[in-house]
């Protein structure tokens, strides 16, 4: 099933600014809280999915890639549609958003305890070095991260300071009277748990590093500098804490022969004087293979020979770009005596004379035409 908007789920336009976009967010999460809709599998989805939706909207660079390239930009895992994120992410990240709207801070309908958070592992990053053909068609690499999991062996227990409720309770005398304020134990950073036990090579959180190796599927059209996000990859944290994410940065690899302008590719085809005056085929390279182009007799060095969908598919999915031929006639620098005598006896020939016709645009007509 397709995703819907993102501005549709929140019920705003793309122009909306970040109040509009967080007010709309706390009247969705209002509506479907699950202490308003107990064992509600349909309010629990549109929850999650308001959520998801605030997640990429509220973060600039995140809206950025979503209003330019859509949900692909995230299909990696980005956002909460990686599978990473749960109930109880939703409430640890934006629970104040909505938790003074008559809810508290947490939740009963979907499970979970009041006023506890999960802890979250840190995130990892890698950088995956892509060629253009694989940008073009799309490809699966397999990685090896080395995380850190948890150490077999290590047991946790209920936090002593807080007694498993990942909360302590302060009571302060102010000029107002006594107020109660409560915030995450510092002794377990909120999970309500505690090492018990561990081996010798685990940290002091009861983690090690471990090798794994990680599939990532990356979708065409991916630009140098993208990053996509394969959740729960990242870290794991102790006790029942949640994994980070592994951030995958893309890194594109110059290709011999091809030069990348957005979807579309150049290729520069040079020609000798004689095949430039009599015509001729070449074969040339393309991000699906070589094909055969017809150069016609008398082509004009800068002739642009246009291959439509023979460029890279848009991340939006918006078809392809195409593959622009640039014809450079290559004009020889040494000549024997003969070739140069033929030449000096063609100088006056009327056949060698310039006579540019209306369809032999300028230089400056075709890189008008070329960003038009």
């Amino acid at each position: 099933m397709a995703k819907r908007d993102y501005y549709e789920v929140l019920g705003i336009n793309k122009g909306a600014s970040a109040s509009e976009i967080k007010k709309a967010y706390r009247k969705k999460a209002i509506e479907f809280h699950p202490d308003k809709n107990p064992d509600n599998k349909e309010a629990e989805a549109n929850f999650k999915e308001a959520a998801e939706a605030y997640e990429i909207l509220s973060d600039d660079n995140k809206k950025a890639r979503y209003d330019q390239y859509g949900h692909q930009a995230f299909e990696n895992g980005g956002g909460f549609g990686g599978g990473g994120m749960n109930m109880d992410d939703i409430f640890s990240q934006f629970g104040d958003i909505f938790g003074g709207g008559g809810f508290g801070g947490g939740f009963s309908g979907f499970g979970g305890g009041a006023g506890q958070r999960r802890a979250k592992g840190s995130n990892l990053r890698i950088r995956v070095k892509l060629t253009l053909d694989e940008i073009a068609n799309g490809v699966e690499k397999k990685v090896k991260v080395k995380r850190k999991v948890q150490a077999p062996g290590t047991t946790y227990k209920t936090c002593s300071t807080c007694n498993g409720s990942g909360q302590v309770t302060r009571i302060a005398n102010t000029i107002l009277g006594r107020m109660q304020t409560s915030a995450p134990c510092n002794a377990c950073g909120g999970a309500g748990q505690s090492i018990d036990k561990k081996p010798k090579d685990a940290d002091s959180q009861g983690l090690k590093v471990s090798e794994e190796t990680v599939s990532i599927k990356i979708p065409a059209g991916v630009v140098d500098g993208m990053q996509l996000k394969v959740s729960g990859k990242g870290n794991e944290a102790p006790g029942n804490g949640i994994s980070g994410d592994l951030i995958v940065v893309i890194e594109e690899v110059d290709h011999d022969s091809l030069q990348r302008e957005g979807d579309n590719l150049h290729y520069d085809l040079y020609v000798s004087f004689p095949d430039a005056v009599l015509g001729t085929s070449k074969e040339i390279d393309t991000v699906t293979g070589k094909v055969r182009i017809k150069v016609e007799a008398g082509v004009q060095s800068g002739k642009i020979l246009r291959l439509r969908g023979k460029g890279i598919p848009s991340i939006n999915g918006y078809g392809k770009g195409d593959l622009l031929v640039h014809v450079n006639v290559w004009t020889p620098k040494t000549l024997n005596k003969q070739q140069k005598e033929f030449f000096e006896a063609m100088k006056d020939d009327e056949h060698f004379a310039p006579r540019p016709e209306s369809s032999d645009k300028s230089f400056f007509e075709k890189v008008k035409d070329m960003f038009s």
